[in-house]
């Protein structure tokens, strides 16, 4: 029985290469492919003057993730692709929606130095606490 990779889409240069593996991947196994895409509001958000009211975060998100697969899949492929927005941490949108999936694919972004021990990755965090096995696809 077919199985789900889930793979993280945040429009980096190495999220756009996780998500041409899980493709792959998923051509090769027969698994379907579910993008994800978790965002939050920044800690120093407020609402300030001048943002428009119409203003919406998760219809942003949601273009943003049509615009990776476009750009990092044939559209025959991003067509078969479940796409999924989460309001909330990445890394946790990632874990979560990794529940029963075959697999899950990260980018990584390469953070180096204080900023990344203090920080941490998302890579990092999905790779100690994902409920499947975790591919982290390296940058340049």
């Amino acid at each position: 029985m077919a199985g789900r990779i889930v793979v993280g889409v945040d429009g980096s240069e190495p999220s756009l290469k996780a998500l041409k593996w899980a493709a792959a991947q998923a051509a090769l196994t027969g698994d379907s492919l579910q993008a994800v895409i978790g965002w939050e509001y920044p800690s120093t958000w407020t609402a300030a003057p001048g943002v428009p009211p119409e203003f919406n975060p998760e219809m942003l998100a949601e273009q943003f993730l049509d615009e990776s697969l476009a750009k990092a899949l044939d559209p025959a492929v991003a067509a078969g692709v479940t796409r999924t927005v989460v309001g909330g941490n990445p890394a946790q949108a990632l874990v979560d929606q990794a529940e029963g999936a075959s697999l899950l694919v990260v980018g990584d972004r390469g953070r180096a130095g204080f900023k990344a021990a203090v920080l941490g990755s998302v890579s990092t965090r999905v790779a100690q606490h994902a409920p499947c096995p975790v591919v982290v696809v390296r940058g340049e």
